[in-house]
């Protein structure tokens, strides 16, 4: 019999991808992750398992509905909006080992708004690409269930985020000219770059400093945007990351990084959200 470290370090991304689909929080999936690998580990040697990496893929789907409860009561007591934990690499190899290129932070937003068994079925299907029929087994839901399932949360999904996601050129361009206006705080600039129902979430925790609650409207947002560089003169920096495959902004002042910034853009290169994480406790994946 293969032996079951092996086995599970094998497919120890494909779970943690999942896993984080369905909470965005690095943390809980690690929790998760290690609740999958003890329940794995502690199966009798003499029952062994045909398909270990279905078997792996249920346990753990089924450990991460079980905590969303507590989850849920957790980000309850939460202060100011709450935001998925950005999964930020250095390069393209990174972002592909994660396979998280479909889960960007903008549509890890959008899934917090569905059910958990909604969540659970749009991840496996629309992004990991299983069967319904396999995915109602994985839930011990019937397949009428499970396509009912689907197809909310498709429409849900489609409602909040019915625009085109812009092509990588569109991204590179929008990007540069918006760190511009970051550091220069140019006021106008913003206005140019911004869609008039812009959103902008900062998520400190209330461990940072943060906006707290989310500002729309272009003109407000822009307003909040031109202070950020220049609160820090001579001291403000930005550096390229990739978070959740998408070309996205490191902020540091004196060095030290104190925030993410993950922009939406659509396929006209206009900006409708902004997403700003500053709490130290989803920053621990930040490489100085």
């Amino acid at each position: 019999m293969p032996d079951p470290t092996d086995v599970f370090v094998d497919h120890r991304e494909l779970l943690f991808s999942i896993v984080y689909g369905l909470l965005g929080s690095v943390a809980d999936t690690e929790d998760v992750l290690q609740e999958t690998w003890l329940a794995w580990a502690s199966r009798p040697a003499d029952t062994p398992v045909e398909y270990p990496k279905a078997y792996l893929v249920r346990a753990a789907v089924n450990q991460a509905l079980a905590r969303q409860a507590t989850i849920r009561r957790r980000r309850e007591t939460y202060v100011g909006p709450w935001l998925p934990e950005p999964l930020i690499s250095t390069d393209a190899a990174d972002a592909a080992v994660l396979r998280t290129e479909s889960l960007s932070l903008a549509l890890l937003v959008v899934l917090e708004t569905l059910s958990p068994a909604e969540r659970a079925v749009f991840v496996l299907h629309e992004v990991f690409g299983y069967p319904q029929a396999t995915i109602a087994e994985m839930l011990d839901r019937s397949p009428a269930a499970v396509r009912q399932l689907a197809h909310r949360a498709r429409e849900h999904v489609r409602t909040r985020r019915p625009r085109y996601p812009a092509d990588q050129s569109v991204r590179e361009a929008v990007t540069e000219r918006f760190v511009a206006a970051l550091r220069s705080g140019d006021l106008t600039a913003f206005l140019e770059l911004l869609a008039p129902d812009v959103t902008l979430w900062t998520d400190g925790g209330g461990k940072a400093r943060a906006v707290p609650r989310p500002v729309t409207g272009r003109d407000a947002v822009a307003r909040v945007l031109a202070t950020i560089g220049t609160r820090y003169p001579d001291r403000f920096g930005v550096e390229y990351r990739l978070v959740n495959g998408d070309l996205s902004l490191l902020l540091r002042a004196d060095g030290a990084p104190f925030g993410v910034m993950v922009l939406d853009l659509t396929d006209d290169g206009s900006i409708p959200g902004v997403y700003t994480i500053t709490n130290p406790d989803k920053l621990t994946g930040v490489r100085s």
